[in-house]
């Protein structure tokens, strides 16, 4: 009756079992994997928000594919103002496609990219969303490993070893999640390289861009001009906004495959028409909120990650990170990383990501989320650092 792309193991994780067991016995748990900006006591300016959804023209329905223009001009002044651009280099509305998340961006590109089976390379760690979102469109993930070597950096030999005759395109998230991980400009040009030799497209996926933990502006792919670029972002991270539903993607590269992919993404986007009304008229609003969120999140990134720095030390050591709401910490690998979470877990308290559900290639390694509200990152680092410690 069902189809085999959907054929997943739905049974809980352990850990998820325990989460929900000890919650359900009314046990304290310290979450240090909140990433849910909307739970984190962050403010924005409420009446603001609310006003921007009874917009009058919120009753007419005139529907474009691409997104309202008003809304598409406002997502391009966004990326020309943080990088400087202006007249014919800067980003023009028409590259843009407003689509109600980056999952569904990602849906529309392997169903324009791919075939049935036909692969996309995507990095491993990572958020472990790819693989689901590419087995709904029929096409097949490939991971490529990033190394770990006084920062992180792409594996080229691995990423070229997993290029096969069926590949499609390659995924960069710049910033990575969860390692924070900005493509160097020496790996950009490698990519470029890549994707032209072979025909590939290039996915970069954008939504922890502006958050540099130095403060300094990174370059977008959004004007990507040697390959054919999409590159995926929202308002989910950029204004701390995620119930809003409010993402896109910028087409560029070459100006023959960049229309020809347009052409056939507002036909994708046409037969969806997903992205509603009143959303794309309250962006205004949303985008105003961006720079105040964004100072809220980058002071409790920096609290959080001064605690985690003055924590460290015994066994565990946390790895470099350039940006994003995450920080990993290598820990003993003294069993399978999810028996560490669960035994935090029940015994402590304290709730971490272990390194599995982001595919680390081995055992000892944990996720905190950097915007965990601070008193509670504080508290479940003690608990962390003092778990590690204690065990022989």
């Amino acid at each position: 009756m069902f189809a085999s792309r959907t054929a997943w193991n739905l049974a809980h994780n352990r850990l998820s079992a325990a989460l929900a067991a000890r919650r359900a016995a009314g046990g304290e748990v310290l979450d240090l994997t909140e990433s849910n900006p909307t739970r984190c006591g962050f403010t924005w300016d409420r009446t603001a928000l609310l006003r921007g959804l009874v917009h009058p023209a919120a009753l007419d329905y005139s529907p474009e594919p691409q997104g309202l223009p008003a809304a598409r001009r406002l997502v391009a002044a966004y990326y020309n103002r943080r990088e400087g651009l202006s007249g014919d280099g800067a980003v023009d509305p028409a590259q843009i496609l407003l689509t109600t998340s980056t999952s569904e961006a990602y849906s529309f590109l392997f169903r324009l990219l791919c075939g049935p089976g036909e692969e996309v390379l995507v990095p491993a760690p990572s958020y472990p969303l790819f693989e689901y979102l590419a087995v709904l469109q029929d096409a097949r993930p490939v991971p490529y490993r990033l190394a770990y070597d006084h920062g992180w950096h792409v594996d080229f030999p691995s990423l070229e070893a997993a290029l096969t005759s069926r590949t499609r395109a390659i995924v960069v998230v710049h910033p990575n999640n969860p390692t924070g991980s900005y493509i160097k400009q020496e790996e950009r040009s490698e990519l470029n390289r890549i994707c032209s030799q072979q025909n590939l497209a290039l996915l970069a996926d954008e939504v922890f861009l502006d958050f540099a933990h130095n403060g300094d502006v990174r370059s977008s792919f959004a004007l990507n001009p040697h390959a054919l670029t999409f590159t995926l972002s929202g308002l989910s991270k950029i204004a701390g906004l995620p119930q809003m539903k409010v993402a896109w993607m910028v087409v560029s590269g070459p100006a023959a495959p960049a229309a020809q992919a347009m052409a056939r993404l507002e036909v994708i986007a046409d037969t969806f028409l997903s992205l509603n009304t009143p959303m794309q008229l309250a962006v205004p609003g949303f985008f105003d909120q961006a720079v105040g969120f964004q100072e809220q999140a980058a002071r409790r990134i920096a609290r959080n990650l001064d605690a985690l720095d003055v924590a460290e030390g015994g066994p565990c050591q946390r790895l470099d990170v350039e940006g994003g709401w995450y920080a990993i910490l290598r820990v003993p690998a003294l069993g399978p990383d999810e028996d560490l979470a669960v035994d935090l877990l029940e015994n402590h308290g304290v709730l971490v990501h272990p390194g599995h559900f982001f595919d680390f290639p081995a055992e000892g390694y944990v996720v905190l989320s950097l915007i965990t509200p601070p008193e509670d990152f504080e508290r479940g680092l003690r608990c962390v650092f003092g778990f590690f410690s204690a065990r022989p």
